[in-house]
């Protein structure tokens, strides 16, 4: 699977050279979520680590914990969520379609709002920069409502500030209510 999904992020990324480069030459740190809750979920998230960790001006700092999640706003299975931190010279316009490249690859379809998914990335912080965009948005726009998101995030970076948010961990003070568990550690096999 890792294979095939090479081959088609290769293609984007000769098709696409131009997009995938940040011209300020200037590197940013990146967290990404992750989240799956369809087919393999725990082969799936390792798969998209690995890829996260092949793209073009990328490198994989950090990963977190495997979480186990209830869906929010939504009907399903259980998530497992996950959070990586990249350091990357890839603008965040970049790096958005080179993660939904990689949900592409992985079997990712979009019939409805907060359907079940395969995988889903989200690109939830690129520095200390804030973006509005039709098709971004930078700090992700319920990254503070989302315990699933927030656990992982104080994890790997307990000190750090969400733009125009605030402190990771006071914010995880709002989201205490929703059901969130750690796997242990041997359950991610990278």
């Amino acid at each position: 699977m890792f294979m095939r999904w090479w081959k088609r992020l290769a293609a984007v990324v000769r098709l696409n050279a131009s997009t995938f480069t940040d011209h300020r030459g200037t590197a940013a740190v990146a967290f990404i979520g992750l989240g799956a809750n369809l087919g393999s979920r725990q082969s799936t998230i390792e798969s998209a680590i690995q890829a996260l960790g092949t793209l073009p001006s990328t490198q994989l700092l950090r990963c977190s914990s495997l979480y186990s999640t209830e869906p929010v706003n939504a009907v399903g299975p259980d998530y497992l969520n996950a959070v990586v931190m990249l350091q990357t010279q890839l603008d965040p316009h970049a790096l958005l379609s080179a993660l939904q490249a990689i949900e592409n690859a992985h079997g990712r379809e979009r019939p409805h709002p907060n359907a079940p998914r395969t995988l889903d990335l989200d690109l939830l912080l690129y520095g200390e920069t804030c973006i509005q965009s039709p098709v971004l948005q930078v700090p992700h726009p319920r990254l503070h409502e989302r315990a699933f998101v927030l656990h992982p995030l104080a994890e790997l970076a307990p000190n750090l500030v969400v733009p125009q948010l605030g402190l990771v961990t006071t914010l995880l003070l709002a989201v205490s209510s929703q059901r969130v568990s750690k796997l242990p550690p041997s359950q991610l096999t990278l």
